[in-house]
């Protein structure tokens, strides 16, 4: 096992350092893209993805605060989980159906013609991170025998 901070172990198994990788990246980038500017100030975000603004924005702010502060609590929840992927396997779970929903979201907004092109720009990412999420599902760690340290004579 590799130490981490305040006991918590990561396997050395590649598939599970992988799985951090993945977590550590994906939580990242969720936070920074995604979760933070939804939760702070949702039709600044709007508008640098080209959505058109309603005349009242009270219903779209609240929405998009509400979806900042869901997707904050999934990337942070996968940075915690990048500690011991195996433990925390049911956010790679989460992740491969939100990513898929979301997907979904993307390419149906894109049929109805009713997003900006940047929307519609997103769904590979979306796609990618749902296969990244299934793809780097953590192994489950080898059970280690106790060592011996009392040696026979």
């Amino acid at each position: 096992m590799v130490g981490w901070s305040r006991g918590h172990t990561v396997t050395k198994r590649a598939g599970n350092r992988r799985s951090a990788l993945f977590l550590l990246a994906a939580g990242g980038v969720s936070l920074g893209a995604f979760a933070v500017p939804l939760l702070v100030s949702p039709l600044k975000w709007a508008k640098r993805l080209r959505w058109r603004l309603p005349e009242d924005t009270d219903l779209a702010v609240y929405l998009g605060r509400s979806l900042g502060a869901v997707a904050v609590a999934l990337s942070l929840g996968a940075l915690w989980a990048a500690r011991d992927p195996w433990r925390y396997r049911v956010v790679f779970q989460m992740a491969a159906v939100a990513t898929a929903l979301l997907a979904g979201v993307h390419v149906r907004g894109a049929i109805e013609r009713k997003q900006p092109w940047t929307e519609t720009a997103e769904i590979p990412f979306w796609v990618a991170m749902a296969i990244g999420a299934i793809a780097c599902y953590p192994q489950e760690p080898e059970e280690q025998a106790p060592q011996d340290t009392h040696r026979s004579p």
